[in-house]
């Protein structure tokens, strides 16, 4: 009788094969012609600050709007499971779902009334 973790581990090891393989090939056949543009700083759009245009700073904001983006995308992502299950979990799950909307929807509406939202 095998072990049940021989083929995890064989996917594992395919996996890794695969993952070197392509960095080594485009190490290999990838172009190496670098110019002043491409090892640039570049972030998003948004030129560095101009008060440290040799340190690279950018500014947060779009790492911001990123992290509100993760965060109610997650939300979500949770609302899934309990759409599946909602005439499993009767009124305990419909209670839980609506506090934590609220628990959501609380620091989305802080974060509208601030202005985090906005793209400018």
């Amino acid at each position: 009788m095998t072990n049940p973790y021989v083929p995890l581990l064989i996917m594992m090891g395919v996996a890794a094969a695969m993952a070197l393989g392509g960095l080594a090939a485009s190490a290999v056949i990838g172009p190496k012609r670098y110019n002043r543009v491409k090892v640039a700083n570049y972030e998003c759009g948004v030129d560095p600050t101009p008060r440290a245009p040799r340190s690279g700073r950018f500014p947060v904001k779009y790492y911001l709007i990123a992290m509100t983006f993760i965060i109610f995308d997650i939300e979500v992502v949770f609302l899934y499971p309990w759409a599946v299950a909602f005439s499993e979990l009767a009124v305990f799950g419909l209670v839980a779902m609506l506090g934590f909307i609220f628990l959501i929807t609380v620091p989305y509406v802080y974060e509208w009334r601030r202005g985090g939202l906005e793209w400018d």
